[in-house]
């Protein structure tokens, strides 16, 4: 089984690491392309692009005119330790073992607007390129979508086929997941949902799905599942499998506290 995941928006470029092992990402001639395109962009042409602010426009018209090849422990950090939104505190790889971290490199990845598809040990330096965001790239792609999705499907494929797996975990949001197309993997896919009890009832709280995704992908990396199946045992932080909501739809944990 192998195990996709969003993400995030939060960076952490100052804190150190549990290792010194990298590794780096396989496409990033692709990322120069896009790189050299949002170059092009001022600091209010990519406030208005990515609909954040001004101050934030400017952040990242910097990190992209300071975009240096090759990543080096120097100017870039492990993909997995970078990232700190609400995915990453649950997965909490600051606590991962050696062990944790060997089998993680094998069988979770990281999708991203820039770099497609990150090994947890692959080195990225900061950036902000949300999957959705719409422009025109080259003739041919004037979205993301268009740009990675046949790079990224293919790729998947072939670390299945690599590691003789037959599933895909994904634990990616709606919006990273259409980067893959689905109809052309060549396994199961398993699309974990998460609701939390509110109001008499359980629904979808996106702050806690969030943080339940990053849970349910340190549980697959602590127990190195190989089986949809073994994911029903998933109770971090008392989510527990709902038999009754998974029925004919996709695995549901729930939550009541």
């Amino acid at each position: 089984m192998i195990a996709i995941v969003s993400p995030a928006k939060s960076l952490d470029f100052k804190s150190s690491t549990p290792t010194s092992k990298y590794s780096q990402a396989e496409f990033l001639d692709k990322s120069q392309e896009l790189v050299d395109v949002l170059r092009t962009y001022s600091p209010s042409q990519l406030s208005k692009l990515m609909k954040i602010s001004l101050d934030l426009g400017t952040l990242n018209c910097e990190r992209y005119q300071e975009w240096n090849r090759p990543f080096n422990v120097e100017n870039a950090k492990q993909s997995i330790f970078a990232f700190t939104g609400d995915v990453y505190k649950g997965l909490d790889a600051i606590s991962m073992s050696e062990k944790n971290l060997e089998f993680c490199q094998k069988q979770f990845r990281i999708l991203s607007g820039l770099f497609g598809m990150l090994k947890p040990l692959d080195l990225m330096q900061a950036y902000r390129l949300e999957m959705g965001t719409r422009m025109q790239f080259s003739d041919a792609h004037d979205n993301l979508y268009s740009f990675w999705k046949e790079t990224l499907t293919n790729k998947l494929n072939n670390e299945l086929k690599e590691s003789k797996s037959t599933y895909v975990l994904n634990l990616a949001s709606n919006e990273y997941s259409k980067a893959i197309n689905f109809k052309n993997i060549n396994a199961e896919v398993i699309s974990p949902i998460f609701k939390d009890w509110k109001n008499g009832e359980y629904k979808i709280i996106s702050f806690y799905a969030k943080k339940a995704r990053g849970l349910m992908g340190r549980y697959f990396i602590d127990n190195e599942l190989s089986s949809p199946e073994d994911l029903k045992g998933f109770d971090y932080e008392g989510y527990t499998y709902d038999s009754n909501l998974s029925n004919d739809k996709p695995f549901t944990f729930t939550r009541r506290q």
